[in-house]
């Protein structure tokens, strides 16, 4: 679990830290955040990357750099490289308050782009507008975990904004013609929206099939394919899940 980030007095800003503790020594590498957690987390970043110096501290705050005999005995190398993997992969990173809260705004933003494009009004089988979700969400003084992701949160954040904006999932099943000039080419449009449940090639080329989208995608779906074919595409409404 991330912990807090040190402030440096001398240069009067907060350093994002990777920490490790390891055979009674404590190991410290002055970090980039956002690339340090994707490294944790197995993405393939350069290492140069991830340091703002390659450098290892027994204290960044004080500038106190780490023995190279105790690197050596403890990690079994001195290369500041190789330590700083591994302080990252097994250590705790430290996080600043403004980049705490910069990841949150961010989750809260993705959260809300989930229900905007996924529920509907009940009654009007519509989405809400994003600035009527912000709303309900601050209203309902809705908790953002910085230790889970945005969609594993939805469904609770779901359950906190019903009782102040009537919100449902559904999932619309929609017929689509598309003739044979856009056809071959609109496939990545279609799957990006949602599942396709049936297709047929015509004689002429052109390309029927039925998919599977939430209901909050719909529009945006015959804005992104009208765009795409022209104008020259024909949609039906089959069935409201």
């Amino acid at each position: 679990m991330p912990g807090e980030a040190i402030y440096d007095k001398s240069t009067k800003q907060h350093i994002n830290v990777a920490r490790l503790k390891k055979a009674n020594e404590k190991f410290e590498i002055d970090i980039d955040p956002d690339l340090a957690m994707a490294f944790k987390q197995g993405a393939a970043i350069d290492i140069h990357q991830v340091l703002k110096a390659p450098l290892i501290f027994k204290d960044v705050k004080k500038g106190e750099a780490a023995s190279e005999k105790v690197m050596q005995s403890v990690f079994k190398t001195t290369d500041p490289l190789e330590v700083a993997k591994i302080i990252i992969k097994e250590g705790e990173i430290q996080l600043t308050t403004e980049y705490r809260e910069k990841k949150r705004e961010e989750k809260k933003k993705r959260i809300l782009d989930i229900i905007h494009r996924n529920g509907v009004d009940p009654k009007t089988h519509l989405p809400h507008p994003i600035t009527r979700l912000e709303l309900a969400f601050e209203q309902a003084k809705v908790h953002i975990d910085d230790n889970k992701r945005a969609e594993d949160q939805v469904m609770d954040v779901l359950s906190r904004l019903r009782p102040i904006l009537p919100l449902k999932f559904e999932m619309k099943e929609i017929a689509i013609k598309i003739p044979p000039d856009y056809a071959a080419k609109s496939y990545s449009l279609l799957h990006g929206f949602g599942k396709i449940l049936n297709e047929e090639w015509q004689r002429d080329g052109s390309l029927v099939i039925v998919m599977e989208m939430p209901g909050g995608l719909e529009q945006d779906f015959y804005d992104k394919l009208n765009n795409f074919t022209h104008g020259n595409n024909e949609t039906k409404l089959l069935k409201v899940k």
